[in-house]
């Protein structure tokens, strides 16, 4: 078969597949899809407007209108300081959504990358790449991060980068177990027929029929990344103090849950909504985009 032949029908099925998994998404109606995708919406918008909606400064207290319950003049009520705690829980949005987004899509990225190596290749270099990731696993990721970001000191920079070694270890057997199965497809044995590069094959042929699991996999983790940061900030190896989080919020409001459990509350719903929604996202793009959940219907 012609190489320029193959790669203009490889082209051709990437572009079928595209569209169809964007249309199936879009046709299909799907309650936990729905649901989930608006929770998701209504969060990132929250968190981009934030900047530039009538709202107090998470700055601004007034010690004279300490543990005040939620009012009109403040929906989510005020915290041991005085300050607007709806303010500080939608400044906190955009830190847990920072944080999440940046090392999902490195754990993402390297995880795609070595994954793919080993599951192409085989051999020794897949002996090797997996040994060390069960040498990865045979550390809890929540500790390891933990102990890292103590190490380093409480930042955003040192808690993405903390959150990222491990992360990647499960997408990289996620996408080397996909690749062991595509990799026997009769496409990518004629585009090795014809001497096209590892580097081609990989990028061109396989993974755009990773694009469906690999969605759904960083909603999942999306969800767990949100957890993980927050129980760092709960206990004070997030952000820096002076930066509001949803952890650091309930970290704070903990002393006070009887006398102002709103502190404490509503940045907790925060969590269950946002988490919650990915989950919810996750749970709708696998039933659509997995081809043995629908034939097992």
């Amino acid at each position: 078969m012609n190489q320029g032949v193959l790669n203009q029908n490889s082209v051709q099925q990437n572009s079928r597949l595209l569209n169809q998994i964007i249309g199936t998404v879009i046709k299909k109606n799907n309650f936990f899809l729905t649901a989930g995708a608006i929770i998701i919406i209504c969060n990132f918008l929250i968190a981009m407007l934030t900047p530039i909606l009538p709202l107090p400064s998470p700055k601004d207290y007034d010690f004279e209108k300490r543990y005040e319950k939620p009012s009109l003049t403040a929906p989510f009520g005020r915290d041991e300081n005085g300050a607007d705690v709806m303010t500080l829980v939608f400044w906190g949005s955009r830190v847990s959504l920072t944080v999440a987004l940046c090392v999902v899509s490195i754990t993402t990225l390297v995880g795609l990358l070595i994954g793919s190596i080993a599951g192409y290749f085989g051999g020794r270099v897949d002996f090797f790449i997996m040994r060390f990731l069960d040498m990865i696993y045979a550390f809890p990721g929540f500790l390891l991060a933990l102990a890292m970001v103590a190490a380093l000191g409480p930042s955003v920079r040192n808690l993405i980068l903390a959150m990222s070694i491990t992360g990647w270890a499960g997408v990289a057997r996620l996408v080397r177990g996909e690749i062991l199965h595509l990799k026997e497809k009769e496409y990518v044995q004629s585009a090795i027929s014809v001497g096209n590069s590892s580097a081609r094959i990989i990028s061109v042929h396989i993974w755009p029929n990773l694009i469906g699991v690999m969605t759904v996999q960083c909603t999942f983790a999306m969800a767990g990344t949100l957890i993980i940061e927050s129980g760092l900030s709960f206990l004070g190896l997030g952000a820096p103090p002076t930066t509001p989080t949803w952890g650091m919020l309930l970290n704070s409001g903990r002393y006070y849950l009887v006398e102002a459990p709103h502190i404490s509350i509503f940045p907790g719903l925060a969590i269950l909504f946002l988490v919650l929604g990915f989950n919810l996202l996750g749970d709708g793009l696998r039933e659509i985009l997995d081809p043995k959940s629908r034939t097992l219907k």
